[in-house]
């Protein structure tokens, strides 16, 4: 079993030596699985328990202090699950696998999905707010509106503060989209809200991918990404499989995903997918992102424009080119 993991696009992680022995873990313990589908979801896994990444356990805070995680999964003959807004759940991707494998539907939110998950013995209620999480939504610039007011209320102050760090105030993506960059913009982006995790794995010609996250800091309350979108955060066929991360917006603008093992498909190796994958998406949309891919050739790619990207991979090659 061969198996790609990434940590998220961002900035350069505080302790990377410790984030990097978890991305190790991951992908070794993903390499040991019997199918490509227990390999990412057992990767994926390792990195949602682990509060050093925004999926599971230090999952970013929306607008009404709730985090909620997403999920998506698909293998190469189109099985496809995905589950989204889901307060109290750690293990997002297993409940995007109980989607695939448990009903007829590609995609379950909110209270519902979070019910399945409780249903097929998923742990739900699971407090995903850690010291530095609650630190840092402690230290938000002006407290957010009760969860109970208007949802225009929660609007007004997600405008100001989505995808923006608490020291300034950066350029909105629409704008950015349409020329409008300052110079200050690279100094006010927040960094720390791409690290979205994901898995690829290949077990001779079969694949599987897996992406999940808990999502931006500021969002609306209920805010679902690129992550549970079928060919935005994840994307599979029998050409290979890609995991993205990055601005979830921009990324299910372009379905980056789905562009990446589209050029699988059209005969570029892994290395050159993922890398025009970024090209496209910088040019479209001005936006920061990364992703990580594995072709039915063995061939392991990875590229991302932001700062830092960090992966690991296990199994036949062990080896990742940019």
């Amino acid at each position: 079993m061969q198996v790609i993991v990434h940590g998220g696009a961002g900035s350069p992680a505080d302790e990377p030596d410790d984030r990097q022995q978890v991305l190790d873990e991951a992908a070794t313990t993903g390499s040991e699985a019997a199918t490509p589908t227990d390999a990412v979801v057992t990767a994926v896994n390792v990195l949602e328990r682990d509060e050093r990444f925004n999926a599971g356990v230090g999952s970013a805070v929306q607008s009404d202090g709730i985090p909620r995680t997403d999920a998506g999964l698909m293998t190469d003959d189109r099985e496809v699950g995905a589950a989204c807004a889901m307060p109290g759940v750690r293990d997002a991707a297993a409940v995007a696998r109980l989607v695939a494998e448990e009903t007829p539907h590609v995609q379950v939110a909110g209270v519902h999905a979070v019910d399945l998950a409780d249903d097929f013995g998923v742990e739900t209620g699971v407090d995903l707010r850690t010291d530095g999480t609650r630190e840092r939504w402690d230290g938000m610039d002006e407290v957010a509106p009760p969860a109970e007011a208007p949802a225009q209320d929660h609007l007004a102050w997600v405008r100001e503060r989505f995808g923006r760090s608490e020291a300034g105030t950066a350029v909105p993506d629409a704008d950015r989209r349409d020329g409008g960059v300052d110079d200050n913009y690279d100094d006010h982006r927040d960094h720390r809200d791409h690290d979205t995790v994901g898995a690829v794995a290949r077990d001779h010609d079969r694949f599987a991918a897996a992406t999940s996250t808990g999502g931006r800091w500021a969002a609306l309350a209920g805010r679902v990404g690129d992550v549970p979108q079928v060919g935005c955060g994840f994307y599979c066929s029998r050409a290979g499989g890609a995991s993205a991360t990055g601005a979830g917006e921009d990324i299910a603008r372009v379905t980056m995903a789905r562009r990446a093992v589209a050029h699988l498909e059209m005969g570029r190796d892994a290395g050159d997918a993922a890398d025009l994958a970024v090209e496209e998406l910088a040019d479209v949309t001005g936006s920061e992102a990364g992703i990580i891919v594995l072709d039915n050739a063995g061939g392991v790619g990875e590229a991302y424009n932001s700062d830092a990207m960090q992966t690991a991979v296990a199994g036949a090659g062990a080896d990742a080119s940019d």
